[in-house]
């Protein structure tokens, strides 16, 4: 017999990622029907620790005769207070201030067609007057003076740093660093520790507002400056321009319609600040909406809401036809217009200043209760036409999923779950992710407010799944069809240009207070960024590689499903993590509808002074949870540039 040696490899296939995710989750159910109740760190809703009672007492201290602080407080308050007493609130001895109604929208007017054109003068002058109907005119003219104030300091801390950060590459990254945290943060984050440092009121509020929006104008400064051709600067250096001249003749000009985007997104977002530093006593819109939310007034709620909305639609379309203006000196033509344009802005303030009529706006015809009244006809209607509908969306939803994820996290022992998220987490991202989220879950103990971290996150990880779900949808649909694109994107613009508090009021409508209220908003609020980002992921897949599927007979889904998602899986990954970031951001604010736990810990932080710890604890427990996510979702989109190209199955572990 004849004997045949050789030698066999034998391949010993590790098992792919997804399996071992759902391995261990399958543990983690078991565990907890066998620990469940144990070591859950739960306290009660006006309970305190012994971190949340010395924070309470040491409140005054970091601000108490710091010359420094009490100087930036004293500056910045008077800051806002002159702009109130220009627009919004009786000065100087007057029963009036300084600029009427009639002189506001005149100047408006004219800077809007100044700027853009006669088309956003006319939206401008008719979107002024109309909060005026509304019977909003001095809340809206607080809100304008507060968002003013801010972006004001914005854009001159924030344009230097920019160019700075555009000039330099070590500036650059350091900036990059700063910003990605900056942005990952909720609003809510960063109204208590402010008032630590410069007390409840309108200060605390506008400097809030300045870190808050500060980010989009310095990462697109410094964009833009980073993109203007090396061959344009090159040439201005061999003609012997200084650094200086560089800069204002060749990289400021060139940059400018960047920088205005960059403008335009800080007017949006300390317009957003501004509307929720109402927690902090910020004067304006924003206390109108959270009395009418505090006291489930609907119509109240609908009518404020809407005055926001239409105050930032005016701001976006102004600076976006700034933007959008061609860079070119003037006519004769325009600058003899612009000088009657002028004269006429200059001539109603002068009306505004002389006569009542002009200075207040007329009370004859208020709109204000009329609207407030048919939304709460509306609402009643909805209520008893579809209440049975949505109310059983909302409690099926609640009962069949939110209830059981919120037990596993909340009722499991906190080590157990902490070790879970750390191993997620090394799954997802390796190493890069379990550390900081190590980290931030020990850090979430220290807290003292486990049990609401927990349950905020619930919510934010259902809404989150939504939301991607949703905008892998329509990101895949606008992202291949450029008419649909063309319908939806305006859309998704006009979704992101309103405040979080506008969102809750139509689904406190739809769903009453609840937690499903707060996840509710958070999708809506959430899937027009994750949307673009994943349809601009989609457009960004080759076309050649696109053709290339079709010429060897794939179909549509076939095309989208191995080629266009796979190549777009950093843009997607991107977006998970965008979504997750507003998710967390709109069911925190949603503290104030229902959705209780860490929102509803730092507003009765601002409200109940004893409870203050607790609310500034809470705030910086938001920030690690939004800190972990933002890590993993981060991790695991490196991971995914890592291993792109590689052959998907088993070569993926």
């Amino acid at each position: 017999m004849a004997s045949i040696t050789g030698s066999v490899e034998i391949r010993v296939r590790r098992p792919r990622r997804v399996v071992v995710i759902g391995v261990l989750l399958v543990a983690w159910v078991a565990a907890w029907f066998v620990l469940r109740g144990i070591d859950t760190l739960t306290i009660g809703g006006q309970e305190t620790t012994g971190l949340h009672r010395w924070l309470t007492d040491h409140r005054d201290f970091l601000g108490s005769g710091n010359a420094v602080l009490d100087g930036i407080r004293i500056t910045v308050d008077h800051l806002v207070m002159v702009l109130q007493n220009v627009l919004a609130q009786p000065s100087y001895g007057r029963p009036v201030p300084v600029i009427g109604w009639l002189g506001v929208v005149a100047v408006s007017a004219y800077l809007a067609w100044a700027f853009g054109n006669w088309k956003v003068a006319l939206l401008a002058a008719a979107g002024l007057s109309f909060v005026g109907l509304q019977g909003l005119w001095q809340e809206s003219m607080d809100t304008l003076s507060l968002t003013l104030a801010a972006v004001l300091l914005s854009l001159l801390v924030g344009i230097p740093l920019g160019i700075w950060a555009g000039l330099s590459n070590r500036a650059f990254k350091v900036a990059t660093l700063v910003l990605d945290l900056m942005q990952t943060l909720p609003t809510f984050v960063y109204l208590a520790p402010l008032t630590l440092f410069f007390a409840i009121g309108p200060a605390a509020a506008t400097i809030a507002t300045l870190i808050y929006a500060a980010p989009p104008v310095v990462r697109l400064t410094a964009h833009a400056i980073r993109s203007v051709p090396s061959e344009s600067v090159e040439a201005a250096r061999s003609l012997g321009s200084t650094r200086g001249q560089t800069l204002v003749k060749v990289l400021l000009p060139m940059s400018r319609s960047t920088v205005v985007v960059g403008i335009n997104q800080t007017i949006m977002a300390a317009l957003s600040m501004v509307t929720v530093a109402a927690l902090i006593d910020a004067p304006g819109l924003g206390q109108t909406v959270l009395k009418a939310l505090q006291t489930l007034d609907v119509g109240a709620a609908f009518n404020a809401g809407l005055a926001i909305v239409v105050l930032a639609i005016v701001l976006d379309r102004v600076t976006t036809a700034a933007g959008d203006r061609p860079w070119r000196t003037a006519s004769v033509r325009r600058k003899v217009l612009l000088g009657a344009g002028a004269a006429a802005a200059l001539v109603a303030v002068w009306f505004s200043r002389t006569y009542v009529w002009a200075a207040e706006f007329p009370t004859d015809i208020n709109l204000g209760p009329r609207i407030a009244a048919a939304a709460d006809d509306v609402t009643n209607w909805v209520q008893n036409v579809f209440g049975g509908f949505t109310y059983g969306v909302r409690d099926a939803v609640t009962n069949g999923i939110l209830n059981p994820l919120e037990a596993l996290l909340t009722e499991s022992p906190w080590w157990l779950v902490a070790a879970v998220i750390v191993a997620l987490a090394a799954l997802l991202g390796s190493w890069r992710a379990a550390v900081p989220a190590a980290v931030c879950l020990v850090l979430l103990v220290a807290t003292g407010v486990w049990h609401d971290s927990m349950v905020t996150l619930a919510a934010t990880l259902l809404a989150t799944v939504v939301v991607v779900a949703v905008g892998l949808v329509l990101g895949v649909w606008t992202g291949r069809n450029h008419r649909v694109d063309s319908w939806v994107r305006p859309v998704l613009d006009a979704g992101q240009t309103m405040p979080p508090f506008v969102y809750l009021v139509p689904f406190l409508a739809l769903f009453g207070t609840s937690r499903f209220t707060a996840i509710a908003a958070a999708v809506v609020f959430a899937v027009p960024v994750t949307t673009k980002i994943v349809a601009d992921g989609i457009r960004a897949v080759p076309v050649a590689t696109v053709e290339a599927a079709n010429s060897v007979g794939s179909s549509t889904w076939q095309v989208i499903s191995k080629v266009q998602l796979p190549v777009a899986r950093r843009a997607i990954t991107l977006a998970v993590n965008q979504g997750l970031i507003y998710v967390l951001s709109m069911v925190v604010v949603g503290g104030l509808v229902g959705a209780g736990a860490l929102g509803y810990d730092v507003a009765a932080g601002f409200a109940q002074s004893e409870l203050y710890g607790k609310g500034l604890a809470a705030g910086l427990a938001i920030v690690l949870v939004g800190v972990m996510l933002d890590r993993i979702t981060q991790a695991a989109a490196r991971r995914t540039r890592k291993f792109r190209g590689t052959v998907r199955g088993d070569n993926l572990w």
